[in-house]
């Protein structure tokens, strides 16, 4: 038998658009988020924690476990006094959703509220159009509504994920130039909450892949960090204090766009030129070999290996240059570089980074560590998830991204 309730109305009086928060609510997420970040804990630990008095978190807990919020777990027996019962997130207590949207995928992920995937897909598409795109996202909240049954009436809210240029380089990815600007003049938010009576939020897809790592990976033990994230376009994001930073146009750590050398009388290219997937698949193609191979373990595996050698050597160049610039600038405690790649290739390109790292001269700076992601080719869609979530259980509303409104505009 469960020692708690059921999910009560309780909880969807939090979901976004619910009151101001006041203090007791602010305490009551301080509680949750506590937990989230650092899994199940005794109330002593969440007292110490939070700063908050013993008494006030035995309260602020009996309250949660009423609401069916959290639930007790098993005694932790071996120590001197009482045993304590740890204090854990209630999986089903919640849900949300996060749509990464793609220049080649739309991917959907279904996370409970103690940030566990339930359920996810992925739909590829050659080139994304418009109004195939969003029918697909309705098909598959359809189909997450039916996963769910009455659990769906506590799903939080939806997360986008997207490319703020989502019609940019078209060229390079191959996009009819009509396609592209469909998507330029498109607001992406605001089409999907037309279709959905969920709030949606919206975040530029390599800001909701750093907010994923911070959450769920690497990023929880370093203060200020330049993510990498190695797509389609390879991009990143910034992470300065703790919290993800947008910057004023929300572009901060948008290394794909990073020049990699003087203009001089012509264009410079760019970092994406060099370390996106797009640049491998092409190379592929060129090689007569199959150009989808990049997305699986082929892509080190005879005859696509030498390719993919050549391609490393590139990008780990180019990611190099953006992490010594980025160190010089900002100081970083370390760099951390994920991929919607296979386990294996990330490990290679590290390898990479590392020594082209070592053929800088870092007098008058401070070499950063380069670290492998932990989230993997789920981050956007999982960082989309994340934000209903925080949005409406943690203690601070804006705390992961700050201009997530203006963001889904175009512009």
């Amino acid at each position: 038998m469960s020692d708690h309730p059921a999910a009560s109305d309780h909880t969807l009086q939090r979901l976004p658009g619910a009151n101001q928060v006041g203090m007791r609510e602010y305490n009551e997420r301080l509680l949750l988020q506590a937990i989230r970040l650092h899994g199940s804990l005794p109330k002593a630990e969440l007292a110490r924690l939070t700063k908050l008095s013993g008494q006030t978190v035995s309260v602020i807990v009996e309250r949660l476990l009423d609401e069916g919020l959290v639930e007790r777990q098993a005694a932790q027996r071996g120590r001197v006094g009482q045993p304590s019962r740890p204090i854990a997130l209630r999986p089903d207590a919640a849900f949300a959703v996060g749509v990464r949207l793609g220049r080649r995928s739309l991917d959907v992920l279904l996370l409970d509220f103690a940030g566990q995937p339930r359920w996810r897909s992925a739909t590829p598409y050659p080139a994304p159009r418009v109004d195939e795109v969003f029918a697909a996202i309705g098909a598959e909240l359809a189909r997450i509504h039916d996963v769910l049954g009455e659990g769906a009436g506590r799903i939080a809210g939806i997360g986008l994920a997207a490319p703020l240029a989502f019609g940019g380089w078209h060229d390079l990815l191959g996009m009819e130039a009509r396609e592209a600007a469909a998507w330029a003049g498109l607001d992406l938010r605001a089409r999907l909450q037309a279709a959905t009576p969920l709030p949606v939020e919206f975040a530029k897809d390599t800001a909701a892949a750093c907010v994923a790592e911070l959450v769920a990976g690497r990023g929880r033990g370093l203060e200020n960090y330049l993510y990498v994230f190695v797509d389609v376009l390879a991009g990143g994001g910034l992470v300065i204090d703790g919290q993800p930073h947008g910057g004023r146009h929300g572009n901060a750590g948008a290394i794909g766009s990073m020049p990699l050398g003087l203009a001089g009388a012509g264009r410079a290219g760019q970092v994406l030129d060099e370390a996106s997937l797009v640049g491998l698949e092409r190379m592929f193609g060129a090689a007569g070999l199959e150009p989808l191979a990049f997305t699986d373990a082929r892509v080190l595996a005879a005859p696509w290996e030498p390719v993919t050698r050549a391609w490393i050597a590139r990008a780990a160049d180019a990611i190099a240059f953006a992490i010594c610039g980025a160190a010089c600038v900002l100081d970083l405690d370390g760099a951390i570089v994920d991929g919607a790649v296979d386990r294996a290739l990330l490990a290679a390109l590290l390898t990479a980074v590392e020594a082209a790292l070592g053929r800088y001269d870092w007098q008058g700076a401070a070499r950063p560590p380069v670290l492998a992601g932990a989230v993997g080719a789920d981050a956007k869609a999982y960082g989309a998830a994340c934000l209903p979530l925080h949005s409406g259980f943690a203690p601070a509303h804006d705390l992961f991204l700050k201009d997530a409104r203006r963001q889904g505009r175009p512009g």
